[in-house]
């Protein structure tokens, strides 16, 4: 029992630093521009399909160096991702930002269609798949049982947490993050002091779709398999990650995307695999219950 429970421990921590890593970009956004972007969740199934073919173009001008074609593939998929990130909010939200709330939330879920049926039609309904990059696994004796920790885990865990510290220096310690947190304090008078919110708000997307494409790099290297409707249900369980941890916190997407993906794993191991999904969503609805600004948001004080 002991095994199993930190079996899945190490699956929960795997698949919440993915979950994590998503959230951010719902996080970011929401920060910003007080708007939840339903579009990013096919953001990181597109990245999934950019990783699988650069994988493919890679190995056919015979690049075999496992962090040679890692890093390949990670650079031109964050890259191609961020552009996609770009022309959502182009499209999608600049032409709508002073309209009323509703609007950008309908053409979020419009672009998010508009994506799905674009890769449906460009890539095929069926199954697509990836073969096993790093093989190769640690082995622990614990009682009569083991826990496997996969190499490709061991990888997972350290690109996010890499990719986590390089988002934390860029709003910490940069010029753009210092402008991202002044537009999200107040756009208004980050404009005034001569700030082009447009161009911060612009460069927020195309860093959650970074984010986002990181993330599809690394579950498309765990699972070997994805499809055109891969985006809706890792979206919905990573904007559960953001809630959970506090929307519009950075540490907080993090958090809750941990907690998420451990909850998730120890339910899948404990009790049935099956209704995994219906777990996290049922979380959702009691944490948009009982605690609405999640563990590190703050509450919300409504203006009279």
């Amino acid at each position: 029992m002991d095994g199993i429970i930190l079996q899945q421990l190490i699956n929960g921590l795997t698949l919440g630093s993915v979950y994590g890593l998503i959230a951010i970009g719902y996080t970011m956004v929401y920060g910003i521009i007080g708007m939840i972007n339903f579009a990013h969740g096919e953001v990181y199934m597109i990245s999934a399909y950019i990783a699988a073919i650069t994988l493919a173009i890679l190995a056919f001008f015979g690049l075999e160096s496992f962090p040679l074609l890692i890093l390949g593939t990670l650079l031109f998929t964050i890259a191609v991702t961020g552009v996609y990130g770009f022309v959502i909010e182009r499209i999608a939200y600049k032409p709508l930002r002073n309209s009323t709330r509703l609007a950008p939330l309908i053409s979020a879920i419009g672009m998010s269609l508009i994506l799905q049926n674009y890769v449906q039609l460009s890539q095929g309904a069926r199954q697509q798949g990836v073969p096993t990059l790093l093989d190769g696994a640690l082995k622990f004796h614990i009682g009569d049982g083991f826990v496997q920790l996969t190499y490709t885990k061991v990888f997972i865990l350290v690109a996010a947490f890499i990719g986590m510290a390089v988002l934390t220096y860029i709003i910490q310690r940069t010029k753009l993050g210092r402008m991202c947190r002044a537009t999200q304090q107040d756009r208004k008078m980050a404009s005034i002091l001569g700030i082009n919110t447009d161009r911060v708000i612009s460069y927020v997307f195309v860093i959650g779709a970074a984010m986002a494409a990181l993330a599809g790099v690394l579950i498309t290297m765990n699972y070997g398999t994805f499809d055109f409707y891969a985006g809706f249900i890792i979206g919905i369980k990573a904007f559960t990650a953001a809630v959970l941890g506090g929307i519009g916190s950075l540490p907080g997407a993090m958090l809750g995307g941990i907690i998420l993906g451990i909850a998730e794993a120890q339910f899948s191991g404990m009790v049935n695999t099956d209704y995994k999904d219906v777990f996290s969503f049922s979380l959702l609805v009691l944490i948009l219950i009982f605690r609405p600004q999640g563990l590190l948001g703050r509450p919300h004080v409504a203006k009279v």
